[in-house]
Parts: C-alpha cells; sequence; structure tokens
C-alpha cells in the first residue's frame, strides 16, 4: 500500500548504498509494495547475490511515538529469533543513522518463496499449525524490560509498560486526530480499569505482533511449508498471548484453532477467563495501531476506508467488552 513513510530513491542512491554495505552494485532493483510503513527493494547485486533493502521513513518525518526506530527493533528481531530456531531470512547488515541518507536500514538475503498472502495451499490448516509452533519458538525468547526499548517505552512490570504503551498510542491523537468510538480518555479509562489482569505476565517475552499472511513466505517447491517470517518492525516485549491478536484479526481466538494447537506442541498455554480479558486488552490496542497510524502515513482513502471502518467497530466492541469483564468477577 502506497504509504507518505516510504521514502523514495533513484537508482544510483541505491547503487551508492548497497556498495557501502555490501560492497556490490546494483544490477537491477525492483520496489516491493506490499508493505505499509518502511520502503522496501529486492535488488540484485553485480556480484549475483540477491538481496532485499528496508530503508526507514524520512528522518524529518513524524512518526507514532511507538514507531521511533523500529528498524533497530526489527534487527535485533532477527537475531534472536533465528537462534531459537524460528524460520528467518540472514541479516547482512544494519545500518543505523546512515550518514548520506540519514536513517536506518537492513540488508536482508532475498527469499525464494512466496507470500502466504498470494497463495492459498489446500493444507492451509497444517501449516497454521506449524506457524503455532514456530510462534512458541519466537515468544521463548526473553529480554530485560517490557515494551519498546528503542521507542523509550517501557515499564518495570508488563502492567506499567502496556499502559504507557496505550497513553503513548492515544497521545498521538492530538497530533493526528483520529475517528474513534470513544474519547481517548474514556478509552484510557477502560484500558485502565481492565490492566490488574496483566499482572499475571512476569517475563518479558519477544512478541512479533504482525504475524498475518503477508508477514509468512512459504515454500511451495514440495509439500508446502514455512520459509521465513518476515517484517518484526512492529515487536516489543511483553505478553507472548498477544502474539495471538494479528492472525485472528477482526475474529476470536477459538480453541480449535490449529495456530493453538501447534502453539501447545512446543509449550503450554491456557485461554482462562483473565487470559481472554488479556487477549481483548492486545486487541483494542492493535485497533487503535491501525487507525492511529494513519495520520503519518496518509494511506490512500481507496484503499484505507474499508480497514478504517472495520477497526472502529471492532474497536467499539472490544472496548463494551472489556467494561463488561471488569463489571463482573473472572472465574
Amino acid at each position: 500500500m502506497d504509504s507518505r513513510t516510504k521514502r523514495r530513491l533513484s537508482d544510483a542512491e541505491l547503487d551508492a548504498l548497497a556498495r557501502r554495505a555490501l560492497g556490490a552494485g546494483v544490477a537491477a532493483a525492483t520496489e516491493l509494495t506490499d508493505g505499509f510503513a518502511n520502503a522496501v527493494w529486492r535488488l540484485r547485486l553485480d556480484d549475483g547475490r540477491e538481496v532485499v533493502l528496508k530503508l526507514s521513513p524520512p528522518p524529518d518525518l513524524e512518526q507514532l511515538s511507538y514507531e521511533r526506530n523500529l528498524l533497530r527493533m526489527e534487527a535485533d528481531a532477527y537475531g534472536l529469533a533465528l537462534e531459537a530456531g524460528v524460520p528467518m531470512a540472514t541479516l547482512l547488515r544494519a545500518g543505523f543513522d546512515d550518514p548520506v541518507l540519514g536513517g536506518d536500514y537492513l540488508m536482508l538475503s532475498a527469499l525464494d518463496g512466496v507470500s502466504w498472502n498470494d497463495v492459498k495451499p489446500d493444507d492451509g490448516g497444517v501449516l497454521r499449525r506449524e506457524l503455532g509452533r514456530h510462534l512458541a519458538r519466537f515468544n521463548a525468547v526473553t529480554g530485560e524490560v517490557f515494551g519498546y526499548p528503542h521507542a523509550g517505552i517501557v515499564g518495570g512490570t508488563w502492567r506499567e509498560a502496556f499502559l504507557a504503551m496505550v497513553a503513548a498510542l492515544l497521545g498521538d491523537t492530538e497530533r493526528y486526530p483520529t475517528p474513534l468510538p470513544r474519547p481517548p480518555a474514556q478509552i484510557m479509562a477502560v484500558f485502565e480499569a481492565a490492566a490488574p489482569v496483566l499482572e499475571e505476565v512476569t517475563t518479558p517475552r519477544l512478541v512479533h505482533f504482525d504475524v498475518w499472511a503477508g508477514n509468512v513466505f512459504l515454500d511451495l517447491s514440495g509439500t508446502p511449508r514455512i520459509q521465513a517470517i518476515i517484517d518484526h518492525e512492529r515487536a516489543f516485549w511483553g505478553d507472548p498471548l498477544a502474539e495471538f491478536v494479528t492472525p485472528t484479526l477482526f475474529g476470536e481466538l477459538e480453541e480449535d484453532d490449529p495456530l493453538l494447537a501447534g502453539y501447545r506442541e512446543v509449550t503450554p498455554l491456557e485461554l482462562t477467563p483473565s487470559a481472554r480479558v488479556r487477549l481483548d486488552l492486545y486487541r483494542a490496542y492493535l485497533y487503535l495501531i491501525l487507525l492511529v497510524e494513519n495520520g503519518p502515513r496518509q494511506y490512500p482513502e481507496s484503499e484505507y476506508a474499508r480497514v478504517r471502518d472495520r477497526s472502529i467497530a471492532s474497536l467499539g466492541d472490544v472496548l463494551d467488552r472489556l467494561v463488561g469483564a471488569v463489571a463482573r468477577p473472572l472465574g
């Protein structure tokens, strides 16, 4: 999707960057337009390598609070998740505050698979179960602080960090007026009232928080399998239960979901009443992101209208559910 946050580079600029980063020039370049925030190119280098370049937004473009230094979190995630056994592209080079272009960039090995968003394999349930196992391994990575360290939005407890994350996002609506089902102060009050359930989370774990079909690459050369999980820029340190929100966007996590079955093959996970409340908190947070992020990105109205309308309605429903959960004892 087109976005104001995507930078434009000339062929000469791409060539110069590749030479600085990897010591080889660009023989051919194709911009990959499926993403929503960072500009991405697939490059064929003159030494025969195929690589992917991710470039941060222009340094003078104001973004959402949690989006500061997104590619630095992604760079961390590549190494940590690969060590945990999650299939990934290889991070070839990470450049921060590049002196010529400004901003950050990542150079990654190119994948030869296809986006799950572009194909519909017959054994989707098997792949979803495999994805659950990979996500459990991703979430097994532990950290030292909750929240978004690279953005400075952190907390000593998950409750403290998550409420800071929500407050930062709602604070962004002062710069980017956003259609919401309730005033920001009322929304924050709902999060705060339901926040005691967050105290169940005591260890910061790596959460991707953006695992939709477009961020999963498949190898279809034989029996379909997952080749790699990509785009870790929205990752944070928090509750692994939040991982199930994006793969069930605008829906619910059901007990018979193969994703959940695969996850449980690696680690136990029980959907208790309080866990369901935590899931709703994370759903509400994601719907807020989908609404507020249009401020700096300015998506084309024809492409964004449907997402906006569904997010407003879904956020309203989840907030109502959270209010009801707070009003009754959890059993």
